[in-house]
């Protein structure tokens, strides 16, 4: 059997699914069919939906049967729902409505309430139904069961009170409002009340309601409503503006509130009482926190742009900068710099006690954390206080007691301010209490002394000309900060302005001998130009070999140098005075200088003085500090030049001096060196440097010989002979 297996059966072969064949047609078909079409037919298709069939009732036997088999029906749904579902019980008693049997349908409302009496809706169901048949009583009953189990429902009162009026029964809603005030409702119901009475032209009955709402909520919105009232009934001014007055008095600190202010002030403004509104939005904006008072700073601007003068409007605008410089200091309290801002604006408007609450409140928000950083921009509010105090407000003992206040907040041990100790010290002084400046700074230098203290208590004595409290201030001063050069220095030039030479000598001795100073070249330099001023030209000489004994430095080398090739004179010549003089001047001064110190023969000494300095600093630099090539090209290059401009000598002996020391000057070449990283291991790159070669190194120096004859070569291979010799 071809194609079949052994085991097919011919039935096996009759259900065999042919193959699938490609399609060979793509295009559309010529019906189309949608989705809608589908649904369409398929609802059409359904089979109808199933209908009770309607049932005649022909005699009194069937519609008792009929009733029996309803009534069982709700009763089995209530048993079997539940006595809590509402629903069945609505429907039952609405069905007992339709068969006109009353008794029944009351009888079954009955029964739910008896279950859920706080279902609102059954009660409205069930006086409605009263009410439909026009059974008034019976409606009336109910309301007052309503009431009286849920007097705080606020609907069934309406609905009772809506039945009487629509009954025209005017005094029986009235006593019904009456029960409900009893239970003090919200202020819908009070104006309920109210509006009911003004229906019907009761006006001193409303306003009697209006005295009891009041007492009962006292509040801005029964206040407001009544001042209304009295505005609308009888156009009342006086009696509308007690109203709002009485709200203030009556309220105490719950009439400060944004709406109360505004509804007043709208009212005088209505009445075109513009002064009298002025004053209520100032007095509001005096009185309400700024967070709760943005509506009225909007009110107010556009009332005084409306109705105020410019000096008006220029005061609307400060306000409107005020209560934006309060958000920002309300939202964050420690930016100072919004506090300076708020500073400046009322010091702008001129309002001191508004611009000293405002310091007492900036003040009164202190750095969180005892660091200098964090008071370094506070510190300046407490400096505008006091100068504001003094100068502004010209309250001295308010001054004082700022600046006493500042200093009793400064954590002194972790650091202090000398700004503010001595800004208090002035102001002590400038109120001629010279003691009390004194206890000042003197309390200062014991409890946190620094160097501006130190400073300023001392040119505070010394413009009073008490010499001797300046040296015994010096003297703590340098006990206080022995390595501080800066006060060894003016303490001997205090002594050397008083023309205590000798005293200013022994402080610069003892300062030279403190083991530790912060900027000791700075004080051998004073003590030297101290010397040389007092004429003591050997004084100098031996401060300047005391000097080299300490250190080798090629500076001080050259100022020995040129101390010793140059007049006395010269050198204690002010360097001001030098640089503004003209050259003949300056010419005419260093020959009298010359002549005064021997002439030609002194210039000769001076300058054989110089180039022993020159030779031994060149002996010094070369033997003990051999890498300092750039120093010794330094005191060569000042040599050759002492040389060249050496006047005690002919001009050929001056040149051949010149060229010795040329002779002496190292030659530059270029060499490459590994890069170093800092822990001191090498990149494995090399970078380019600088070095001199010495006359005295050329013996040493490896193919020193090749090295010159390849820069010998370079140079004739260069264009025109220049150029620097440069090793390749």
């Amino acid at each position: 059997m071809s194609g079949l297996g052994a085991g097919t059966t011919a039935g096996q072969r009759e259900h065999k699914l042919p193959r699938v064949t490609g399609v060979k047609n793509k295009q559309a078909a010529p019906t189309q069919i949608t989705a809608e079409q589908i649904l369409r037919e398929s609802k059409a298709l359904q089979d109808a939906e199933i209908k009770a069939p309607t049932i005649k009732i022909t005699d009194p036997e069937e519609l008792a049967e009929y009733r029996l088999q309803k009534r069982k029906e709700f009763e089995d749904q209530v048993r079997r729902v539940g006595r809590w579902n509402p629903t069945v019980w609505v429907k039952y008693a609405q069905w007992e409505e339709q068969q006109k049997d009353f008794r029944r349908a009351r009888s079954v409302w009955e029964r739910a309430m008896e279950v859920d009496y706080r279902n609102v809706s059954l009660w409205l169901k069930y006086v409605e139904m009263e009410m439909r048949h026009r059974f008034i009583n019976h409606a009336r009953n109910i309301w007052d069961r309503a009431v009286s189990l849920l007097p705080r429902i606020d609907q069934l009162w309406y609905k009772y009170v809506h039945m009487e009026e629509m009954l025209g029964n005017v005094a029986g809603a009235r006593q019904i409002f009456e029960r409900w005030m009893q239970w003090e409702p919200d202020h819908h119901g009070w104006m309920a009340y109210i509006k009911m009475e003004l229906r019907y032209g009761e006006t001193e009955r409303a306003r009697q309601i209006f005295e009891r709402y009041v007492k009962c909520l006292p509040s801005v919105k029964a206040w407001v409503r009544y001042a209304k009232f009295e505005m609308k009934s009888g156009g009342d001014v006086m009696a509308a503006r007690a109203c709002y007055e009485r709200s203030v008095e009556e309220l105490g600190d719950d009439a400060n509130t944004e709406e109360l202010f505004l509804r007043f002030a709208e009212f005088e403004e209505r009445v075109k009482e513009v002064d009298r509104a002025r004053a209520i939005y100032k007095y509001a904006l005096d009185h309400l926190p700024k967070s709760q008072a943005g509506e009225l700073y909007r009110r107010f601007v556009q009332f005084e742009k409306q109705l105020g003068d410019r000096e008006g409007i220029e005061e609307v605008i400060v306000s409107e900068r005020r209560f934006k410089y309060e958000e920002e200091v309300r939202r964050a309290p420690l930016n100072y710099d919004s506090w300076f801002d708020y500073i400046r604006l009322e010091e702008s408007a001129a309002d001191i006690e508004r611009t000293r609450e405002v310091y007492e409140r900036a003040i009164a928000n202190v750095p969180p954390a005892a660091e200098k950083r964090y008071w370094q921009r506070y510190i300046y509010l407490w400096i505008k206080y006091a100068l504001f105090e003094e100068l502004e407000a010209e309250d001295v003992e308010r001054a004082r007691e700022v600046y006493r206040a500042c200093l009793k907040l400064l954590p002194h041990r972790a650091f202090t301010f000398g700004k503010i100790w001595i800004m208090a010290a002035q102001f002590e002084i400038r109120q001629l209490r010279l003691d009390a400046a004194r206890k000042i700074l003197g309390m200062a230098i014991g409890m946190c002394p620094k160097n501006k203290l130190f400073k300023s208590y001392i040119e505070m004595e010394l413009q009073l000309g008490n010499i001797e409290r300046c040296r015994t201030l010096y003297a703590k001063y340098i006990e206080w900060s022995p390595a501080n050069a800066g006060a060894w220095g003016r303490f001997a030039d205090l002594e050397r302005s008083l023309g205590e030479a000798e005293r200013a000598r022994a402080v610069y001795e003892l300062a030279i001998a403190q083991p530790v100073l912060d900027m000791p070249e700075v004080l051998w330099k004073a003590f030297i130009d101290f010397e040389i001023g007092e004429g003591n030209r050997e004084g100098a000489r031996e401060l300047y070999e005391r000097l080299l004994e300490r250190t080798r430095h090629v500076k001080v080398w050259l100022s020995y140098a040129k101390f010793e090739a140059t007049p006395l004179a010269v050198l204690a010549m002010p360097a001001e005075d030098d640089e503004e003089l003209e050259e003949e001047a300056r010419q005419q001064q260093l020959a009298e200088a010359e002549e005064a110190e021997g002439g030609e023969a002194g210039t000769a000494e001076r300058e054989t003085r110089a180039r022993r300095v020159y030779e031994r600093a060149l002996r010094s630099l070369r033997d003990s500090q051999p890498d300092a090539k750039e120093e010794a090209v330094m005191l060569l290059e000042a040599w050759r030049s002492f040389e060249a401009g050496c006047t005690s000598r002919p001009a050929e002996e001056r040149q051949k001096a010149v060229a010795a020391v040329q002779a002496k000057m190292p030659r530059r070449v270029k060499r490459k060196r590994a890069i170093l990283l800092d822990d001191g291991s090498s990149t494995g790159g090399m970078e380019e440097y600088y070095d001199y070669i010495f006359p005295d190194e050329a013996a040493a120096a490896p193919n020193l010989k090749l090295l010159e004859m390849a820069h010998k070569w370079k140079r004739q291979k260069m264009e025109g002979g220049g150029g620097d010799a440069e090793a390749v």
